[in-house]
């Protein structure tokens, strides 16, 4: 076990030399004599840690050429796409690409719930509603963004399909993250309460098309604000 524990360390260490930016995509990593010198350990430990990187396909062996990093849209470790995500160089592809994977599971989860959203679900849209306006008159981004969250995390589940939330549930300490940077921006949480707003009204009425549209119109309008407010450095000089 304790070989084992050693093998996952130095694997997360190179793995965060690689999200880094340290060795970029389609370099060689160094040999195995070089990476057991720099992390203290054996060959045989790097080799094994290698060997789990390979198998997440982070890295790619080409015999007798080397051992290379892949692209990040090759990886198969949600895990590490995600730590990529909140931790990586490429900040603003990945922010982007987030939203975008959020508008195609969370307009689909809420024309589901449309049909079967319950009505405490509906008091708990509310209520959570309530306390995103509070805590924007109070100036509390942290509960506002905890508020934002507990919102979608409502609909998520009254969609009643168990793999959406399961799906949902490693991404949360990234949309956490992303909140709290986009959501410091007075206009995007007014932008934000308002299509919120217009969810509820909309999986109230029990129409799915509505609950549709309502969701991709505010997933579209968090879109436009990350790139007006955040990832626009003149305009976030102006916020």
């Amino acid at each position: 076990m304790a070989r084992k524990s050693l093998v996952g360390v130095v694997a997360d260490e190179l793995l965060d030399r690689i999200i880094a930016g340290e060795f970029p995509p389609g370099s060689v990593v160094p040999g195995e004599l070089e990476l057991s010198a720099k992390h203290e350990v054996s060959r045989m430990t790097v080799r094994e840690a290698m060997k789990t990187l390979e198998a997440q396909r982070i890295l790619s062996v080409e015999r007798g050429r080397g051992t290379f990093v892949t692209p990040l849209n090759q990886w198969g470790s949600l895990e590490a796409v995600l730590r990529a995500a909140s931790e990586g160089t490429n900040d603003a592809v990945a922010a982007v690409q987030l939203i975008e994977l959020r508008r195609m599971l969370e307009t689909g989860a809420c024309e589901l719930a449309a049909g079967r959203v319950s009505d405490q679900e509906l008091s708990d849209l509310q209520g959570h509603l309530e306390k995103m306006r509070q805590a924007h008159e109070s100036n509390d981004l942290d509960a506002f963004v905890k508020a934002d969250l507990a919102f979608h995390d409502v609909i998520l589940h009254a969609s009643g399909n168990v793999f959406v939330a399961v799906l949902f549930e490693p991404l949360h300490r990234v949309l956490e993250a992303r909140r709290a940077e986009t959501s410091a921006f007075a206009e995007i949480q007014e932008h934000a309460i308002s299509h919120h707003r217009k969810i509820a009204a909309a999986l109230e009425s029990r129409s799915s098309n509505e609950a549709r549209l309502a969701m991709d119109a505010h997933m579209q309008q968090t879109l436009d604000d990350l790139k007006t407010y955040v990832l626009d450095p003149a305009a976030t000089r102006r916020g």
